[in-house]
């Protein structure tokens, strides 16, 4: 009787143990598919920004009506806005070389770059609320 018990109680235990390795297995599984994904939309959106090459042609003169944040500083100091547009391009250009590169540290600096680029164009020619 004792023997029936212990060996059901191991029996218990090894299929406890199993199971829970299983299941740590399945959500490690579901997290790594998550990131991978993720990493994948990233790394698209990157491309697109890159492919886009010419920023400032999405400004024409006069596309200043509807929901937009766009401030007349674009058109009015077109030409600083044509360099913003080009940094924003390099900046988005050397981003996707180092992603190419697999170099983490070279991928950091380079996102940083490219949001420092973001911000210095939407600081100058960006309005804080949507036009009227």
């Amino acid at each position: 009787m004792v023997k029936k018990f212990l060996a059901g109680a191991l029996f218990s235990f090894v299929s406890l143990v199993v199971s829970a390795q299983a299941f740590a297995q399945a959500d490690v599984i579901e997290k790594r598919q998550d990131a991978m994904k993720g990493n994948a939309a990233n790394a698209k959106a990157i491309k697109a920004a890159v492919e886009s090459k010419d920023y400032a042609s999405l400004f024409p003169k006069g596309s200043t009506a509807g929901k937009t944040k766009a401030k007349p500083e674009i058109w009015e100091k077109s030409d600083d806005f044509a360099k913003a547009a080009k940094n924003l391009n390099k900046a988005a250009g050397e981003l996707a070389a180092a992603a190419k590169s697999g170099d983490d540290a070279a991928v950091g600096t380079k996102v940083k770059a490219l949001g420092d680029a973001c911000a210095s164009c939407h600081k100058q020619f960006r309005a804080e609320k949507y036009a009227e």
